[in-house]
């Protein structure tokens, strides 16, 4: 599961390089981002139908009963009648510095990539509440994150972003892939007295 990511200036300059943006293009919003609060993410330009675009989005799609709902299972969003329609049509990309989980002894840990660069996180996003909002796509936990959770994620390769955005098909493919191993870290770690 994902619940929390965290953004720098860093990451956002990152970004433009991997993209080619202009310089200053990505709006920077560095700290964290949770569930409820609006984020830059990257969706297709479907009026050029050339290339994306830089969105604000606001991360949760509200259910019919009201439920923020902030993930989405990739091994099943498509059988989902609230999701198929939207994971084929409307895929973002939510660029992070990293993001974080907990475990069942509530320690919270940091996860970013070996090389300290964007995490490239895959999502949808729908129109909610009159806005546009997105959720995260996650799937089973590799080496790295299976200590902590037993869900993680799904992260595309910068490399592969604009088909992630246009393709359906390619998208589908890629959200079962393996996810790559990443760097674990946690500022405070409990310790058993047994």
């Amino acid at each position: 599961m994902c619940g929390r990511y965290y953004f720098s200036d860093k990451t956002a300059y990152e970004v433009e390089d991997d993209l080619n943006l202009s310089r200053g293009a990505f709006v920077t919003r560095a700290g964290d981002i949770t569930p409820g609060m609006i984020t830059p993410g990257i969706i297709w330009n479907k009026s050029t139908n050339k290339d994306f675009v830089l969105s604000d989005l606001f991360w949760g799609i509200t259910s019919r009963n009201k439920k923020l709902i902030i993930n989405a299972r990739a091994e099943s969003v498509t059988e989902k009648s609230m999701f198929a329609e939207s994971i084929m049509n409307r895929r973002c990309i939510l660029p992070a510095a990293g993001f974080y989980e907990w475990d069942a002894r509530k320690t919270k840990f940091m996860f970013k990539r070996t090389d300290d660069k964007p995490i490239y996180l895959a999502g949808f996003y729908d129109l909610s509440e009159n806005r546009d909002s997105f959720v995260i796509l996650t799937t089973v936990a590799n080496d790295s994150m299976k200590p902590v959770h037993d869900r993680m994620p799904v992260m595309i390769d910068r490399g592969n972003i604009r088909e992630y955005l246009k393709d359906p098909s390619a998208a589908m493919k890629m959200v079962t892939e393996p996810m790559p191993e990443l760097d674990r870290h946690s500022d405070y770690e409990q310790l058993s007295l047994f």
